[in-house]
């Protein structure tokens, strides 16, 4: 397969593992507690897609540097807070939604504090692992603005309206053990694991089926926005797709052989 190419980030890191399938952008500005400008947009949208279209990557993480996952938006970057519109459409929009519909699961690793459209990003993933002393942390009330990144719908998907709508309120800091509680994130581990934990647990998903994770997520996308009905036909049509693939017949052979499964995500 054609090997991606990563260029030399100055804001972000991208390491990938083709011996375990696992990918991981760090944003990676520890002083501003990873806030989000349009300089590290830039890298990041860049990074999100690469890791996306790299094949040697089942799996990708994203996580912040340092104490923090992301503080938000940087608010010393003139361009995003002069023109929000656009730049939440034009700069944040792109890497939301890449990750939201890739072809493989993300998962988010968050440390510390979680704020604004940064939670969005962590909540956007397909899977998320909290350290003990994160929080996710909605501070726009105080400030007279909205959530961003699509919060509100991550939100509500999760919560129900009235408990999304009562931590946006009160600008409540959602405690990780609480947002284990309440269905914001996966699993809760000490501090000084969370990047170990968070690997493993990767590395262990990258041996399933590619394919299988792919479509559904997919199927996932599908039922959080229409009906049973809906949901029910577009599972029909991905397992149509997966039940013909390559990675079937090899789980089936490998079943009857007794043996761990070799997939290689056709």
């Amino acid at each position: 397969m054609p090997k991606i190419e990563y260029p030399n980030y100055e804001l972000i890191e991208v390491e990938v593992d083709a011996d375990t399938h696992v990918g991981q952008l760090t944003m990676n500005v520890p002083k501003k507690l990873n806030a989000l400008g349009v300089p590290i947009l830039h890298e990041m949208v860049d990074g999100v897609n690469r890791l996306n279209a790299d094949r040697n990557v089942r799996v990708a993480i994203l996580t912040g540097a340092g104490r923090a996952f992301c503080a938000g938006a940087d608010l010393t970057d003139s361009t995003a807070t002069t023109g929000l519109n656009e730049h939440l459409q034009q700069d944040h929009r792109p890497i939301l939604d890449a990750i939201g519909k890739a072809p493989k699961p993300w998962i988010s690793a968050v440390k510390g504090v979680c704020a604004g459209i940064g939670s969005a990003y962590a909540m956007n993933c397909d899977l998320t692992v909290m350290s003990e002393d994160a929080y996710i942390y909605q501070a726009f009330a105080g400030i007279g603005l909205v959530p961003d990144g699509g919060a509100t719908w991550l939100l509500a998907n999760a919560l129900g309206r009235k408990r999304a709508y009562e931590i946006i309120a009160t600008g409540e800091k959602v405690s990780a053990q609480k947002c284990l509680e309440w269905g914001l994130c996966n699993r809760v581990v000490p501090t000084d694991a969370l990047h170990k934990e968070t690997r493993a647990w990767a590395e262990e998903l990258a041996q399933r089926a590619p394919l299988s994770l792919r479509h559904a997520k997919d199927a996932m996308r599908t039922a959080t926005a229409s009906d049973y009905g809906t949901t029910f036909d577009r599972e029909v049509e991905l397992q149509k797709i997966c039940s013909a693939s390559e990675d079937s017949q090899e789980a089936i052979k490998a079943f009857r052989e007794k043996r761990t499964p070799t997939f290689n995500g056709r």
